[in-house]
């Protein structure tokens, strides 16, 4: 296809110097994609690095705590990423000798990689011709041609796919795949697009009707739900607090937080001294809560409006059966929790 051919040239002279980029290692390039899934180059390549230095193999990550690969995550967000890549390495570690499988449908097979990753990871590492479509591809390809059919659609998924094979220069499909990436990345980006340099202008359909922002198009989000989480913060005289770490495969599956109660709105002290959770969960009810730090954490699909309250009073303990441990407050930086909980730990404790 010499439709896209200018890309090439231009992405040989114009592409950004990434790490991940001069290596045909599967497990590095794998790494690389689910770090970088809904994740800034900016914000993801520190911890790119950082994984790369304390696990630099696949078996050095299959056989890391998962703690210290949860904390090392920290900040990050989209906390399943981070326990599904574990569970993967895991497999490949088991299953496959540790060695990835090296073409796409193989790939496929494996627990935890999608058609996305597995359409990187072959055409990166193996050089199999895949058309990778992310955020940037269907950005690009829409504008290219004035594509209309929402990209979040199970109608647009396929359109687009099918693109992005029609225009794939098999002949260097890993080349091909990074240019139109790194074009949307750095060109064709979202907002304040880079058309007057753009080596697709003259064939860029959207360009040309003038119409560069109505694509690509999408379905309307549900309007984000609002939460309103009430922690339990609790000091004792030693300087031991309690926190937990969660198991329900929700979005902080695996992090570890402090005794909490939602609420269907904003509540004050009174009302949550006489919420029936917080007499349900502590063998000694706290006797006042006194509000230490407040903060709005907006997720995808969910607003929250986070308030940590310390518990004052004698004995407070959570019951057992709700998994809460005991640890001292120093140490408190050694487990990996939310962004929302380590603002109010930093807030707490700012000098460590």
């Amino acid at each position: 296809m010499t439709l896209l051919a200018p890309l090439i040239k231009w992405y040989h002279a114009s592409k950004r110097d990434l790490p991940w980029r001069e290596t045909t290692d599967p497990y590095r390039i794998w790494l690389s994609e689910v770090i970088m899934q809904q994740t800034r180059v900016e914000q993801g390549l520190p911890y790119y690095n950082k994984f790369v230095d304390k696990y630099p193999t696949l078996h050095a990550l299959a056989n890391a705590n998962d703690d210290d690969v949860m904390k090392l995550w920290q900040g990050l967000g989209y906390y399943s990423r981070a326990s599904n890549m574990l569970k993967t390495a895991r497999i490949i570690e088991a299953e496959h000798e540790g060695v990835f499988p090296d073409t796409y449908n193989r790939l496929l097979e494996l627990k935890g990689i999608g058609p996305y990753t597995a359409a990187a990871i072959s055409s990166f590492a193996f050089n199999e011709a895949q058309a990778v479509v992310d955020g940037n591809v269907y950005r690009v390809l829409s504008r290219l041609f004035a594509i209309d059919e929402p990209i979040n659609s199970s109608k647009g998924k396929k359109l687009f796919a099918e693109v992005a094979r029609e225009v794939l220069n098999e002949k260097v499909p890993a080349t091909h795949n990074q240019a139109i990436m790194e074009l949307g990345a750095t060109v064709c980006k979202p907002k304040q697009a880079l058309c007057n340099v753009c080596v697709l202008r003259l064939q860029c359909e959207a360009y040309k009707q003038n119409r560069v922002y109505d694509f690509p198009v999408k379905d309307k989000k549900r309007k984000p739900v609002d939460r309103f989480l009430n922690y339990i913060f609790i000091k004792d005289a030693r300087n031991n607090t309690y926190i937990r770490q969660r198991v329900d495969e929700g979005i902080w599956n695996m992090l570890y937080e402090f005794p909490v109660i939602e609420t269907q709105a904003a509540t004050d002290e009174n009302e949550l001294l006489e919420h029936a959770h917080l007499k349900e969960r502590f063998s000694h009810q706290p006797q006042q809560l006194r509000l230490l730090f407040a903060s709005k954490h907006q997720l995808t699909h969910q607003t929250i409006y986070a308030v940590f309250w310390l518990a004052e009073g004698q004995n407070i303990v959570p019951l057992k059966p709700e998994g809460f441990i005991k640890i001292n407050l120093n140490l408190i930086h050694n487990y990996a929790v939310p962004r929302l909980l380590e603002r109010f730990i930093n807030h707490i404790l700012p000098q460590q």
